[in-house]
């Protein structure tokens, strides 16, 4: 079997959808109905990535993701049918990698499974990133696109290597002034990360009115596409 997949979730017929399709696709499946029962499971089977629902009947999903991600780093999906920024920021910045809303399709829930999975296997300390038609020296910090040399200042490449290092995951506005600012960074400059992002589309975008690498995520961050 493949990767084995935690499945947090309250309703019994989503829980069966989501245990034939990932079966049907090589994955092993766990399941659990409430977030007690999630938390014990992800702490005892040691999945390889969790789908976790954020309406369950004993606690807040944003709780049970608060207390997995305390310990462990495994690839979290949440899923919900809250459909505001405020909530899909919220799971974002306290540990999800990525969201969906309900309902969806699942071919889209697989090609974001595959995403967080090819992610993980991806994170290790080499010093060269590839990224399509990216090449990131983090040793020497130098930038490269078609084979040029990109030339950016120290906070552009800074912003360009934390979306990097998290490619095709959803970046909050909060994770990145953390990231690149660093902790104490005042609301003050959260209009700088606009800024910023429009100086580095400018200098990798073929197009940077039709962004293809650097995508908004409205009112919650931006991603970085990891065509490969």
């Amino acid at each position: 079997m493949g990767a084995k997949v935690l499945i947090v979730d309250d309703e019994a017929q989503i829980r069966k959808l989501l245990r034939v399709t990932l079966e049907a696709h090589g994955f092993s499946t766990l399941e659990a109905s409430t977030g007690k029962d999630g938390v014990l499971k992800a702490s005892m089977s040691a999945p390889d990535l969790v789908i976790l629902d954020l309406g369950l009947p004993d606690m807040d999903g944003t709780d049970a993701l608060s207390q997995i991600r305390s310990w462990a780093s495994m690839p979290i999906i949440v899923l919900t049918v809250r459909d505001d920024e405020a909530g899909k920021v919220f799971a974002l910045d306290h540990g999800a990698d990525d969201y969906i809303t309900k309902p969806f399709g699942m071919s889209e829930l697989m090609a974001r499974i595959r995403v967080a999975l090819r992610h993980t296997a991806h994170q290790s300390d080499e010093p060269i990133m590839n990224i399509g038609s990216l090449h990131i020296d983090l040793a020497r910090r130098l930038v490269q696109k078609d084979g040029q040399p990109v030339k950016l200042t120290p906070i552009e490449y800074d912003l360009l290597k934390v979306l990097a290092m998290n490619a095709n995951r959803v970046m909050t506005h909060r994770q990145l002034l953390k990231q690149v600012w660093g902790e104490q960074s005042p609301d003050s400059v959260s209009h700088y990360l606009r800024v910023y992002v429009g100086h580095l589309r400018k200098k990798i975008e073929d197009n940077p009115a039709q962004p293809n690498w650097i995508i908004t995520e409205p009112g919650v961050g931006y991603r970085l596409v990891d065509p490969s």
